[in-house]
């Protein structure tokens, strides 16, 4: 199955060179490009598209904004919602946390390689909602610096010592898979665990879960 990706920069060069890399790839497809939030969404109503690139300054309307919109409407004939990837650079970390909260999936790095790039699209379409754990890492430990001082979540009262045990490994950029090995137990088991994990923090997927582990302080950069 080909997974349909939209550009969303104001950037025409910066667009080209993101098509040059997807398009180079049998099962990814460039299906659509915007120059500003406004016009992603209002042709994002019509075409379907299952992950968006979407940059965060823009004119008209910004990433952020279209990032909410794109995320909590329907795609064209009642579709799924396609996934946000917000592209960002680390002098716009004020900016990330608002976008996870609009509604995105996760962020890249602008500077990115483009293996990181299309990792973090096969990942996003996925389902998994983990993009590039080292780079997502660096980005969050990067800006809870500038966080202020940890708050309290009463989600974080109601896990169990084994699921904030998974949240901690989560955060720390670690699949499934791994979890799994780090615990000794089944992915089955990780996979209930997880899912019981957001759901008691209300976090849409895991990078909000994880989002959620560093503003309590659960986790700490470096520790």
């Amino acid at each position: 199955m080909t997974v349909r990706v939209a550009l969303v920069d104001d950037q025409q060069l910066v667009r080209a060179g993101f098509r040059m890399v997807i398009d180079s790839q049998p099962d990814l497809e460039v299906v659509l490009e915007a120059g500003d939030g406004e016009e992603a969404v209002r042709r994002l109503a019509v075409v379907a598209a299952d992950v968006v690139l979407m940059d965060v300054r823009m004119p008209l309307m910004d990433g952020l904004e279209a990032t909410a919109r794109l995320t909590q409407s329907p795609g064209p004939g009642g579709a799924p919602a396609p996934r946000v990837v917000v592209l960002t650079t680390f002098d716009l970390d004020e900016y990330v946390l608002r976008a996870i909260r609009a509604g995105a999936s996760g962020f890249l790095l602008k500077d990115a390689p483009p293996e990181d790039l299309l990792a973090a699209i096969r990942t996003v379409h996925s389902g998994d909602a983990v993009i590039a754990p080292s780079s997502t890492r660096r980005l969050l430990e990067h800006l809870v610096t500038a966080l202020p001082e940890a708050r309290h979540h009463p989600g974080l009262d109601d896990l169990t010592d084994r699921e904030r045990e998974v949240l901690v490994l989560m955060a720390r950029g670690r699949s499934n898979t791994e979890i799994a090995a780090d615990l000794v137990v089944a992915e089955a088991t990780v996979k209930t665990h997880v899912g019981r994990v957001l759901a008691k923090l209300g976090a849409r997927d895991r990078v909000q879960a994880v989002v959620t582990a560093y503003e309590t302080g659960l986790v700490r950069p470096n520790a």
